[in-house]
C-alpha cells in the first residue's frame, strides 16, 4: 500500500532548457524530502538533461513522450534551441499535440500533482477530470507577473490591462502598482513583446496560453524568494487572488550539473582561469536561447576589446568576429565557442563580474557566487529583470538606443570599467557580495522547499477507491 505521507509530483516543463533545468531543479530538492518525481518531456530533451545524482535516482523518473510529427519542425527538433525563432510556434503545435498522450500518462499513473508550464491552456480540465491537482510553476519573478498581468485579472476597469495596446503603454510601471517602482520596459522592448505575443501560427498565442493557465490553476509557484522580492509577492497575491508560492531561487549545486562529465574541457579552462588576478575576468555568456544580431555581436566585441579586461567569452553560435579582434585581445580573452561549465566558471575566483542577457537563473547563478552583473537584457521578461536589478542596485545596464535598442562598443566599455574596475562602481560589487547571503543559502532554499511541500500534502485532491 502507497504511503500516505509520500506524494508523487508529475513535472511537466515547456519544451525549452531554460525552463527544464529549473524544473528538474526543483524536482530534485522535492525528491530529496523523500517524495517521487515523474519528470515528463521528449526523449531527446531528457537524454540532453544534466545527470541526476545517484542518491536521487530512484525517487526520480524520466517519462518520454514523443513529440508528434508536424510540417515544417525540422526532425529531431524538440527544443526551442534546435530550431530559429520563428519555427517555434510549430514546437508549439507539436507540444499540443502531447494532449493525449500525457492524459494517458496521468490516467495510468495517478499522480497526487502535476506541476506544469504555461503553455498546457488544455492540461487543468483534463487534471481536473482525473482528480489530480496542478498548480502552474513560472520561471518568472513576481515583479514581472505583476507588471505583465493578463487582462483576466483586474480590481476595476480603470486598471484593465486589456487596455495596453500601444507600445508606449509599456514604457511606464501600471497603475496598479501601489508602491514606487522603475520596472517597465524600454520602447524597443515594447515593440518587440507587442509583436511576438500574439503568435497565432501555432493557432493559440501565449497570451491566451498564459490567461487560461493562470486563471485554472490552484496555485502560483514561482522561482523567488521573500527576502528577494517580497513586495511584489504580496502584490501578486492581491492581483490574482490565488495561493502565491515562492519556492526560493533553485541555486543548482556545481557537483550536480553535469559539469563533472567533461573533465577535460574544465581542466582547459581552469588552466587559463588560474593565470589571471583573482576578481578581474568579466565572463559574458548570453543562455542557450537568445541570439544577438551580428550588429550586436560586432560592438560587444569592440568594446571587449577597448576595456582592456580579461574577458572568457561563450558563444553558442559562430559569428564574424571583427577583423583583428583575437589579435587585439590575445592572451587576454577567450572566445570559447564548445560547451560550458558555468557553475564552475562563475564559481572560480579569477572571475569577478557576469555580462549577462538577465535571464533570471543566470542572476542566480552569478549571484550565487557574488559575481557583479553588466546587464543587457535581449528578450521577453529580461529586460524587465534588468531594471529590477537596476533599481537594487544589483547591476548595470548597457546603455542602448531607445528607439531600436542599439548600444555602441564605447558604451560597452565603459560600462564593464564601471562594473569591474571604477571607484564609483564598488556599490555593485559590494551588492554582489551581499546577494550571496540570499541566493547562495542552501537552508534558507530548503525552508522554502519544506513549506511548498507542506502546501502540496494539505491541498491535494484525495480521491477514494
Amino acid at each position: 500500500m502507497a504511503d500516505p505521507q509520500k506524494l508523487h509530483i508529475a513535472m511537466f516543463p515547456w519544451l525549452a532548457f531554460g525552463h527544464m533545468i529549473p524544473f528538474l531543479e526543483l524536482g530534485k530538492l522535492i525528491a530529496r524530502k523523500g517524495h517521487r518525481i515523474s519528470f515528463i518531456s521528449t526523449p531527446r530533451n531528457i537524454e540532453r538533461l544534466p545527470k541526476i545524482p545517484t542518491d536521487l535516482a530512484p525517487s526520480i523518473t524520466f517519462v518520454k513522450l514523443p513529440l508528434p510529427h508536424v510540417e515544417n519542425l525540422p526532425e529531431n527538433a524538440e527544443a526551442t534551441m534546435d530550431v530559429p525563432f520563428h519555427i517555434i510556434p510549430y514546437l508549439k503545435i507539436a507540444h499540443d499535440g502531447l494532449q493525449e498522450p500525457l492524459s494517458q500518462f496521468l490516467e495510468t499513473s495517478a499522480p497526487d500533482w502535476i506541476i506544469h508550464d504555461f503553455a498546457p491552456y488544455w492540461l487543468p480540465p483534463i487534471a481536473t477530470k482525473l482528480g489530480i491537482s496542478f498548480a502552474f510553476f513560472s520561471i518568472f519573478n513576481a515583479s514581472t507577473w505583476c507588471f505583465l498581468r493578463p487582462s483576466g485579472f483586474r480590481i476595476s476597469d480603470a486598471e484593465d490591462p486589456s487596455t495596453r495596446t500601444e507600445p508606449e503603454h509599456f514604457t511606464a510601471p501600471p497603475e496598479w502598482v501601489p508602491f514606487p517602482t522603475k520596472i517597465a520596459f524600454r520602447l524597443f522592448e515594447a515593440k518587440k513583446i507587442l509583436d511576438n505575443v500574439e503568435d497565432t501560427a501555432s493557432g493559440v498565442s501565449d497570451w491566451f496560453r498564459v490567461e487560461t493557465v493562470i486563471s485554472s490553476t490552484e496555485a502560483m509557484v514561482l522561482k523567488t524568494s521573500m527576502e528577494v522580492e517580497g513586495e511584489w509577492l504580496k502584490l501578486l497575491g492581491e492581483l490574482y487572488n490565488k495561493p502565491i508560492i515562492p519556492v526560493g531561487l533553485l541555486p543548482p549545486l556545481a557537483q550536480e550539473s553535469g559539469d563533472n562529465n567533461k573533465d577535460s574541457t574544465w581542466d582547459t579552462i581552469a588552466e587559463w582561469l588560474d593565470k589571471q588576478e583573482k576578481g578581474s575576468v568579466v565572463y559574458i555568456a548570453f543562455g542557450s536561447e537568445t541570439q544577438p544580431s551580428q550588429q550586436d555581436f560586432t560592438e560587444l566585441a569592440l568594446g571587449l576589446e577597448q576595456s582592456g579586461l580579461p574577458f572568457f567569452w561563450a558563444i553558442r553560435n559562430r559569428i564574424e568576429l571583427p577583423e583583428g579582434f583575437e589579435e587585439q585581445t590575445e592572451g587576454r580573452g577567450i572566445v570559447w565557442t564548445g560547451w560550458v561549465p558555468q557553475l564552475r566558471l562563475l564559481a572560480h575566483q579569477s572571475v569577478g563580474g557576469f555580462l549577462t542577457h538577465c535571464g533570471w537563473s543566470s542572476v542566480t547563478e552569478g549571484f550565487q557566487f557574488g559575481r557583479a552583473l553588466i546587464l543587457l537584457p535581449f528578450a521577453l521578461d529580461q529586460g524587465l529583470i534588468a531594471r529590477f536589478l537596476e533599481e537594487r542596485e544589483a547591476g548595470v545596464e548597457v546603455p542602448r538606443n531607445e528607439e531600436d535598442g542599439s548600444f555602441t562598443s564605447e558604451s560597452v566599455a565603459q560600462t564593464l570599467r564601471l562594473v569591474m574596475k571604477d571607484e564609483e562602481g564598488k556599490i555593485y560589487r559590494d551588492k554582489a557580495k551581499e546577494m550571496t547571503a540570499i541566493f547562495g543559502d542552501k537552508d534558507l532554499q530548503s525552508k522554502y522547499i519544506d513549506r511548498f511541500v507542506e502546501f502540496l500534502g494539505s491541498h491535494r485532491h484525495v480521491t477514494t477507491g
